[in-house]
């Protein structure tokens, strides 16, 4: 099967819609909270060349799009997606690779960041090079955690005033030696033992607020 990833034009808008769809109902079979996008945006993002979408003869196989955060100091890869139809092929790991590669040419003194509560994604993040880091070390652009207000576990990142949720910061920094092996390999039993203890921690300071204010 021969798929191929490209940066967008305007010729790929007519995928716009199918992305969206692909993106939410891969977002609810996971049970996952995830920034909803509209086709406008998507569009908008393949105008400006800051995305890439792979097809496979004609077909919508996958994509993903760059947004940068104060003045450029920072870039995030985000909607990374693939079709249903064309999953377990490594296609994942293709685009998300293809569009860390050309963010670093087309805007090479930023730092790329992401937060993310998907194994697969980290897991592609800590080859790449990236890191993870507290929130802190990330964009303060309030139009970033804005564009998480359509996701369902915004109360909690809310709640911790944009310092801390469910999902798990990485980043990335040009300036230092790019691309080393991790030092770490990403482990999936780890990251799945402390998103446990991160939930349970939330769930907990959740409950404990509720007695508060039930015993007033």
């Amino acid at each position: 099967m021969n798929i191929d990833i490209v940066i967008t034009e305007e010729k790929h808008f007519k995928y716009a819609e199918e992305i969206c769809e692909t993106i939410e109902s891969s977002a609810k079979l996971r049970g996952t909270g995830i920034a909803k996008r509209t086709p406008e945006y998507i569009q908008k993002k393949m105008e400006n060349k800051d995305a890439v979408i792979a097809l496979a003869d004609g077909k919508f196989a996958g994509f993903c799009y760059i947004e940068s955060w104060q003045h450029g100091k920072f870039v995030a890869h985000s909607g990374l997606i693939v079709h249903p139809d064309y999953r377990n092929l490594g296609l994942a790991k293709r685009i998300k690779t293809f569009v860390f590669d050309y963010s670093l040419k087309k805007y090479p003194e930023a730092k790329v960041f992401g937060i993310t509560t998907g194994l697969a994604v980290m897991k592609i993040n800590s080859d790449l090079g990236y890191k993870p880091v507290p929130f802190s070390e990330l964009t303060t652009d309030p139009s970033f955690w804005k564009g998480c207000q359509t996701c369902t576990n915004y109360e909690i990142l809310k709640s911790k005033d944009n310092k801390m949720c469910l999902c798990t910061g990485m980043l990335y920094d040009p300036k230092e030696k790019p691309k080393d092996p991790p030092k770490h390999p990403f482990n999936v039993r780890i990251w799945n033992r402390l998103k446990a203890i991160k939930q349970a921690l939330f769930l907990q300071n959740k409950n404990e607020k509720k007695d508060k204010k039930d015993n007033k």
